[in-house]
């Protein structure tokens, strides 16, 4: 399957490097020499890495064909894609968030929210957004409140916590 893994940055310095915003829990295993990614929009890639180098803690990646801050700057918000094998990749509590999109929430009691609509990625922890009732509510994907993910049958069942589902 086709993920996102990265977003590209502003450039950095004047040589075509950019910053990366990882996107994946393997850089490791997807920003490398010679690694080809495809990109979003597809007229952009694909991109072939050829530097890669940590700056303080932020990525820097350089490509092919790609040798001023001028260049970069007409990558950036280009999205990096590669081919992930998400059974080989997850384990029973690591879901890919293509696998949530469109999940059917359901209380514990058996009550349809509705469906997963997105799911944003924060530094204390993720949220899913569910379209209930015509409104977008907020919920934390925590195993307290998220206990239940079925990923094959497209199923999220919580236990949602008094005030959660209020208007």
């Amino acid at each position: 399957m086709q993920l996102v893994v990265a977003r590209i940055g502003r450039a950095h310095g004047v040589l075509g490097e950019a910053t990366i915003e990882v996107r994946t829990d393997q850089p490791e295993d997807r920003f490398y020499v010679g690694s080809v990614l495809a990109t979003e929009p597809t007229s952009f890639g694909p991109l072939t890495i050829s530097s890669v180098r940590d700056h303080n803690g932020i990525l820097l990646l350089g490509f092919q064909g790609v040798s001023d801050r001028n260049q970069v700057e007409i990558l950036r918000n280009v999205l990096l894609v590669a081919e992930v094998d998400i059974e080989a990749d997850s384990t029973e509590d690591d879901f890919h968030v293509q696998q949530l999109l469109e999940c059917l929430v359901s209380t514990d009691e058996g009550v349809q929210i509705g469906l997963v609509t997105d799911v944003i990625n924060l530094p204390g922890q993720d949220l899913l957004a569910v379209d209930y009732n015509g409104r977008e509510i907020l919920i934390p994907f925590v195993k307290a409140i998220v206990p239940i993910v079925d990923v094959k049958a497209r199923k999220i069942t919580i236990a949602p916590p008094a005030g959660l589902l209020d208007e």
